[in-house]
């Protein structure tokens, strides 16, 4: 397992990897992205990116009156990072359960999406939801970890489609060491609906002895609306399988998205 110093190095090197080869960027303005590519469509990862010198505040609001609080930035055309914190009992009475440690994340695309091309992106997230498992030493539903992704986008008619599909290894790896691949798409029916769909078969979740992935898999599935270019409202149902012993009913989680330049 890496050690959180070799994470840092890592995050580093890419930081100023990127500065350094970044192709001569354009001053962007809001009305350049009537479309924002999705980063994540719930759970999992895209090949999207934040434009150059913009940044979003990405709120998730989960069962147990979790909340997740994420600060992502978009360095170059390249290269995004991000930070992230947040607990349990943080919306409700009595005292909120934090998770131990601020999470980062970092992601660089190596492909830009061309006509016959996927955009194909490696990056390492941090961030896992639900409650924290001290003892196995992981999330609910764990973090993705080091991960590689592409994404393709098409036209059906006039409604835009996105298909995303990718391999992980998560460092949540303590009862289960597997590769996973998870897929999804993103369809944007008009200027103010969209719905996300994925479904992560979630092979390093799957082991016989704990209350957590009984080897189902997890699909989840998204409702939003795009309040403005700036604001996006999404309500999730997650765990359509119910693929954990302890639970009976869909997960439901509510998300804010804001977006802005510089």
């Amino acid at each position: 397992m890496f050690k959180s110093t070799g994470k840092f190095t890592v995050f580093i090197f890419l930081i100023l990897y990127s500065l350094v080869s970044a192709q001569e960027e354009v001053d962007l303005k809001m009305e350049d992205f009537p479309f924002l590519q999705p980063r994540k469509l719930i759970d999992c990862p895209t090949a999207g990116l934040l434009p150059r010198g913009s940044f979003d505040f990405d709120i998730r609001i989960y069962p147990e009156g979790g909340v997740i609080t994420a600060l992502e930035i978009g360095i170059t055309h390249r290269l995004m990072i991000a930070i992230s914190f947040g607990g349990e009992n943080v919306i409700g009475e009595g005292r909120p359960n934090w998770n131990s440690d601020m999470e980062f994340a970092v992601k660089y695309r190596f492909l830009h999406e061309s006509f016959f091309l996927p955009a194909f992106v490696m990056g390492y997230d941090g961030q896992g939801y639900g409650a924290y498992d001290d003892s196995l030493k992981r999330y609910t539903y764990k973090s993705k970890g080091f991960y590689a992704v592409i994404s393709k986008s098409y036209l059906v008619g006039d409604v835009p489609v996105g298909l995303h599909g990718g391999m992980n290894y998560s460092l949540e790896d303590k009862d289960d060491k597997n590769l996973p691949i998870f897929i999804g798409c993103d369809i944007r029916v008009n200027e103010e609906l969209g719905f996300v769909l994925e479904y992560d078969l979630a092979t390093n979740d799957d082991y016989e002895d704990n209350i957590y992935g009984q080897g189902w898999g997890y699909l989840n599935f998204g409702i939003q609306w795009f309040f403005s270019k700036k604001l996006l409202l999404e309500f999730d149902l997650k765990n359509v399988f119910k693929n954990r012993k302890d639970v009976s009913t869909l997960g439901r989680e509510f998300r804010v998205l804001y977006f802005e330049f510089f």
